[in-house]
């Protein structure tokens, strides 16, 4: 419902701040409120959580941060609360990362996060978050990107064989070194 609100920061609370935009205050939820600093002109990416008699409003510093937000509470037996202890982490990319590699020891460091929902998480989220890399991509590359991923391969391995790839090569071309790396 509501992407993302910027305005002026408030209040803060120990579990939510107040953005001010337009004359209309949002409450909104989020991990670390104490990294917002009362009259900041601030953007928060939000999500509108609905259930029975729940209409809380989370904020991210970050899409990135939402996103992840939201695969967690896909997760049976991970709500918004323990979602939210995750995302307190200063590094989303170390989740990330220990969600891929099956890391539960790390993610058991989470409050609400025992075992059984450790390996969930893992189970449920392996192979579906990608860390995005900070890489440029040229026009060539780009479109051997999206034929790439038409022909169905993920996501992870077209960025791991792209982003060495030389720019100025031809798309057919790139697509054929592509395709010979990832087959590797």
């Amino acid at each position: 419902m509501y992407f993302q609100i910027t305005g002026k920061v408030l209040k803060v609370n120990p579990a939510y701040v107040v953005i001010d935009n337009n004359g209309i205050g949002y409450q909104i939820i989020v991990a670390n409120p104490f990294k917002y600093h009362l009259n900041d002109i601030v953007t928060v990416y939000t999500y509108h959580y609905v259930r029975e008699d729940i209409f809380n409003l989370y904020g991210f510093m970050t899409e990135e941060a939402k996103e992840l937000f939201i695969r967690l509470i896909s997760v049976n037996g991970v709500g918004p609360k323990t979602a939210l202890s995750i995302m307190a982490t200063d590094n989303i990319g170390e989740v990330i990362t220990a969600i891929e590699t099956g890391d539960v020891k790390l993610l058991t460091k989470f409050p609400g996060i025992g075992n059984k929902t450790a390996q969930q998480i893992i189970l449920d989220l392996k192979g579906k978050l990608v860390i995005e890399e900070d890489y440029n991509l040229t026009n060539n590359l780009r479109d051997a990107e999206e034929a790439l991923l038409a022909l169905g391969y993920k996501k992870a391995d077209v960025k791991r064989v792209l982003k060495n790839m030389d720019q100025t090569l031809k798309v057919e071309e790139i697509i054929k070194q592509a395709l010979k790396n990832i087959l590797k």
